[in-house]
Parts: structure tokens; sequence; C-alpha cells
């Protein structure tokens, strides 16, 4: 691609790719524009190219996620080794009770499947695109789809 195709493309998926990078940064909007950010710099200055093999939205998200979960190993190095505390949480945005609660059942998943759902239903990927970003096959992508949502069933009381 070409480097005016790859801005199109992120463009293009702007929106889509800070869903979920908030969604990878426990919806810290902070550390999701940081890790956005970077994100785009990997793909710009070629640290992390698009070989075609997926969608390049796919190709994004794995991007973001990889960024975010450094973001976090730095964070938890600098915490513990050169005893720096974490950074205050913003303060919450008001939210409805029943988003509320939907935050906080995701929060009970195990991660994989917090992510395949998050994926799925908020992004709007299909199980295989979501196994794709998360490195998993289709097997286990819809397995970590099927699970967590009985889960949140069982926690949401529909089930």
């Amino acid at each position: 691609m070409t480097p005016g195709e790859i801005e199109a493309e992120l463009e293009a998926h702007h929106r889509a790719g800070f869903a979920w990078s908030l969604a990878c940064c426990g919806r810290d909007r902070e550390e999701a524009e940081d890790v956005l950010q970077t994100s785009y710099l990997k793909i710009l200055d070629g640290r992390a190219e698009f070989a075609g093999r997926s969608s390049f939205k796919t190709f994004l998200f794995g991007v973001i996620r990889r960024t975010a979960s450094e973001s976090r190993r730095r964070r938890r190095i600098a915490e513990l080794f050169l005893g720096r505390p974490e950074r205050a949480a913003p303060p919450p945005e008001p939210v409805s009770e029943e988003r509320l609660a939907l935050l906080a059942a995701l929060a009970r998943l195990p991660r994989r499947q917090r992510e395949m759902l998050d994926l799925v239903f908020y992004v709007g990927m299909t199980v295989d695109e979501a196994g794709q970003v998360l490195g998993v096959s289709a097997g286990t992508a819809r397995a970590h789809y099927d699970r967590g949502k009985r889960r949140m069933a069982r926690i949401l009381g529909h089930g």
C-alpha cells in the first residue's frame, strides 16, 4: 500500500479504532489516545507493516491491541522498579445504570472473552475477524465468544 492509501485507511477506521483502543485501555481515555497515536506511528513509519493477510481493519486492531499491552507492561515495570505510582484515573463520564451494569459484567469476564465481545458487539467485527485481531484460531475465537456470551447472561441474571 502507498502511504496515501494507508493514511486513508487509518482515517476510515479512526472512530472504530479509538473505540477499540478505549476497550484495550480499560476505558482510560488519555491512555487510549496515547495508544492509538503510537499505533498510527508504528504503521506510518513501517514498524508495523500491513502484509495483506487480513483486512486493514483487522491488522489495525491487532496493532492497537499489542500497543496497549506494551503500554500496560511499561507502566507496571515503572511502578514496580522505579516506584512511580500509577497515574490517577480520570473522573468517570456520566453513564446510564444499564451501561454501568454491562461494563461491570464485562469487567468480570476473562480478558480474551471480554476482548472478543468488545470486538463483535461494540466494533461490529465478525467472530473470525475478532479472532484474527486476538491472534487465535477460528475455533478458539468461537469458543471465547460463546463462553463470554453465556457468562454475561449468567452475570446479568438472564441465564
